[in-house]
């Protein structure tokens, strides 16, 4: 099963939350990496279900940066392409 994965974010304390793509089910989830002191115990949640989960950590902040720089460049492609 390869797995495309892109870190978004590693806490101080050990945590770190990836960007994951299984590119044979083409299933994106957030994967979780605890620290060892927690247990190491690694979670993967759902695209979806991790973006309506509440608060606003830094790894969410960092995953909404990266779909807004996604978008931004989509952007900025096209205008390209309308001026040339």
């Amino acid at each position: 099963m390869p797995t495309q994965e892109r870190l978004l974010y590693a806490s101080e304390n050990g945590d770190r939350w990836s960007l994951c793509h299984d590119r044979d089910s083409g299933r994106i989830v957030v994967r979780h990496r605890a620290n060892l002191s927690s247990g190491g115990l690694v979670s993967d949640i759902g695209l979806g279900e991790f973006l309506v989960q509440g608060g606003l950590g830094p790894e969410k902040q960092e995953l909404l940066r990266l779909i807004g720089s996604l978008i931004e460049r989509e952007t900025n492609d096209s205008s390209n392409l309308a001026t040339s």
